[in-house]
């Protein structure tokens, strides 16, 4: 099956000649149909599969045609400028920073023939330029939920004409606490009958089908995969260690490998540090990402890693999400998630585009119910291999795991916003001994900031936000194919540290 004959306009069918892809994906089959026709959607997919042109392509031909009866003028007047701009007729909802660059490079990369003016906006950047960028109007919008709604709240953003929603990875979107943002967005939209609605996600969760329930109009379930299980190109294995030799058994592997290019993931930012210094002496180049990190540290490990010149990355659950690395071929779980679904996001980042790839396992005592947890989410076992002179040792008993995304989940529920449309936010580096700096660094720890990393208060001050570090005030990476300073420009921080 070729793009052509998914009913692809001819703009569209040279952008994507263009990037060389000659046959749609799975995800990319099933989508861009029933996108083209107007149908909401309810899409399966992990990470790797296409998904992200699966919907950037359809969206960008149905606006390509004016809605017949839309209206030009904004309802909502643009803040110190009287004359009206062109509203956002597309809104892309994103969990993450990195990942709504990602997008909004695949929009400019696929809509380069197109009279059609796109822009992305997210947290940690200064939000004037964001403004400027808005007053001129836009035909689609990249954003992630803080910083949106930073924008509707001082009156520098209306939704009210937007014809498309998408909701991607919506999973993460939910498990980051960002339901209540997501409420409040859609009270801003249209009504859902009078716009096209596309939720994609990596898993279906009960609290997943209940957003559907209230976002979809008798939506089309698409699955490239049976529910919340892996990618089958990527081979699985469990190698159990001593937890005392793990950094041991890793190095070893690497070097007598020769992995060249390894993603390493850890529970919570104080063990991604320690482990990349480790790693650095035994001779191994490495580098932590997580969002303590200045935004200038995470771009340039990122950059290091995607060259060549960086061998190992160490990062976090959350500051993971949305790295996007062609033909990554190792992911390794140095500590497993204490989230089952993250299992699968992690492995998710090898695998890709239909290449092969491998996760690896390192698991102690500790670990077996974590582990045990993630087999009943695959509903399969995963392969152990006990390397030689790596034998745990019986004797050892199994430890409470006390820190990491996911600890005591059900204790922290979101807040809410005060009356400019801001919320509670956790800040992307901690001050020496904030709270968070006193529980091991973790993933989830509660902080109540704005997107720009300033205090902020909440009408319901009583209530604590189980936070992740790489949401809205986290750094973004660079875009990945070469538009660096339009989006620079785009999101008016720079790549420079703040």
């Amino acid at each position: 099956m070729s793009f052509a004959s998914l009913g692809l306009m001819a703009e569209l069918l040279r952008a994507v000649s263009e990037q060389g892809y000659t046959e749609p994906t799975p995800i990319q089959r099933k989508a861009i149909p029933v996108i083209l026709n107007g149908l909401d959607v309810m899409a399966g997919a992990q990470t790797g599969t296409g998904k992200t042109a699966g919907f950037t392509l359809p969206l960008l031909q149905r606006l390509s045609v004016p809605a017949a009866g839309a209206a030009s003028n904004r309802s909502v007047p643009i803040k110190g400028h009287a004359r009206r701009a062109h509203p956002p007729r597309a809104l892309i909802l994103t969990p993450t920073r990195e990942l709504a660059a990602q997008v909004a490079d695949s929009i400019e990369t696929y809509g380069r023939h197109l009279p059609l003016k796109s822009a992305v906006i997210f947290g940690g950047v200064k939000i004037n330029p964001q403004i400027e960028t808005l007053r001129r109007g836009v035909d689609i919008l990249v954003a992630t939920p803080g910083r949106l709604l930073d924008h509707t709240g001082q009156r520098t953003l209306d939704l009210a004409k937007v014809e498309i929603l998408v909701l991607d990875e919506a999973d993460r979107m939910l498990d980051m606490g960002f339901l209540p943002d997501i409420r409040r967005i859609l009270a801003l939209l249209p009504e859902r009958s009078a716009r096209q609605n596309l939720l994609f996600s990596a898993t279906f969760s009960d609290e997943i089908k209940r957003l559907a329930d209230r976002l979809l109009n008798t939506p089309e379930l698409l699955e490239v995969a049976p529910r919340n299980t892996t990618a089958e190109r990527i081979a699985q294995v469990v190698h159990p260690v001593d937890k005392q030799r793990k950094r041991e058994l890793l190095s070893q592997m690497i070097g007598a490998n020769n992995w060249r290019q390894v993603l390493v993931f850890t529970r919570t930012k104080h063990g991604a540090n320690r482990l990349a210094q480790q790693l650095q002496t035994d001779g191994l180049s490495a580098a932590a990402i997580h969002g303590n990190k200045s935004q200038g540290a995470r771009t340039r490990a990122l950059a290091g890693f995607k060259n060549g010149n960086l061998r190992v990355l160490v990062a976090t659950d959350i500051a993971a999400r949305g790295l996007d690395i062609d033909q990554l071929p190792h992911v390794v779980n140095y500590e497993l998630p204490n989230v089952p679904e993250d299992y699968v996001h992690r492995i998710g980042r090898t695998g890709r585009a239909g290449n092969a790839g491998e996760a690896v396992s390192l698991v102690c005592v500790d670990e077996l119910k974590l582990l045990r947890d993630i087999e009943r989410l695959l509903k399969r076992e995963i392969p152990r291999h006990v390397l030689p002179g790596y034998e745990p040792d019986p004797r050892i008993r199994a430890e409470p795991i006390q820190n990491g995304r996911g600890n005591n989940r059900s204790r922290s529920r979101p807040g809410s916003h005060n009356g400019a449309g801001r919320q509670g936010r956790a800040m992307a580096g901690n001050p020496k001994g904030s709270a968070s700096s006193n529980k091991g660094n973790s993933e989830s720890e509660p902080r109540s900031r704005s997107v720009d990393g300033t205090p902020r208060k909440s009408i319901h001050g009583h209530v604590r936000r189980k936070q992740v570090d790489n949401r809205d005030p986290s750094p973004h990476r660079y875009p990945r194919s070469g538009n660096r300073s339009r989006h620079a420009a785009l999101v008016g921080g720079g790549f420079k540290d703040d």
